[in-house]
């Protein structure tokens, strides 16, 4: 993770570009502990989560993923939830910049965010069910965002959109020109952070019950159809192709 302060803003990047930014036990680990950093340090006002080229996050680490068992996984897959739906509770701002690509947990880990920025050229995709296995976590991040039905058909990844349509579908809240995304997100952080902090935080802990309803439940519920479907062909046939030979 690399972290910069700039001004009352801190921007916090995932940095594991070999791997697409992907999400391990020990990214995950960081990324939990900076934000809550972030959220206690009192000269932070707003927090920016971007990803080093050439992508914001491609997702769980499947390539860690295929050395558990399921239940291993099914456990790791909740630590992840558990983070993600913390940044709803956190006292400041959380703004996600999206370049390159975000798939999978790292489409969900970008809509987790208080607002996100996205490049119009950006790839964003849910690949889960194509994989053989429901995404195990946020769906009711992204059911907070575009309702039940555009849900549904994002899951079932009858469509790659880009930043575009992101932005038409309410995915994302703002679109800007490629590679502009980390500019404008940290210009928004900027202008928040100039807002009295008190009623940011009122704010944000009015609007969590409707950003969050029933996550944890739901999230557990998704892992567990999750885990069954892990146990298929198709999953399992996925998987194997990750393991180290």
């Amino acid at each position: 993770m690399i972290i910069e302060n700039i001004g009352p803003v801190r921007h916090l990047t995932l940095n594991r570009p070999a791997r697409r930014n992907a999400l391990d036990s020990k990214s995950i680990e960081e990324l939990a502990q900076t934000l809550q950093d972030a959220d206690r340090d009192p000269t932070v006002r707003a927090i920016v989560l971007s990803g080093a080229a050439p992508a914001f996050c491609s997702g769980s680490d499947l390539k860690e993923l295929s050395t558990m068992s399921i239940q291993e996984m099914c456990d790791s897959e909740l630590e992840t939830a558990e983070v993600a739906r913390s940044i709803a509770g956190l006292s400041k701002p959380v703004i996600a910049a999206v370049e390159g690509f975000a798939l999978g947990g790292g489409f969900v880990l970008a809509i987790s965010c208080d607002i996100v920025v996205t490049a119009s050229n950006v790839r964003w995709h849910l690949p889960e069910v194509p994989n053989g296995w429901l995404p195990p976590w946020g769906l009711q991040a992204l059911l907070a965002r575009v309702g039940a039905v555009r849900a549904r058909i994002l899951t079932w990844a009858a469509d790659v959109i880009d930043g575009n349509e992101a932005h038409r579908l309410g995915v994302a809240d703002y679109v800007t020109e490629p590679e502009c995304a980390n500019r404008n997100a940290l210009a928004l952080a900027q202008r928040l952070a100039a807002l009295p902090p008190d009623a940011i935080t009122s704010t944000k802990r009015f609007f969590e019950p409707f950003v969050t309803h029933d996550g944890e439940r739901l999230d557990r519920l998704a892992t567990q159809h999750f885990a069954s479907n892990c146990e298929g062909g198709t999953a399992q046939a996925l998987l194997s192709k990750f393991k180290v030979k």
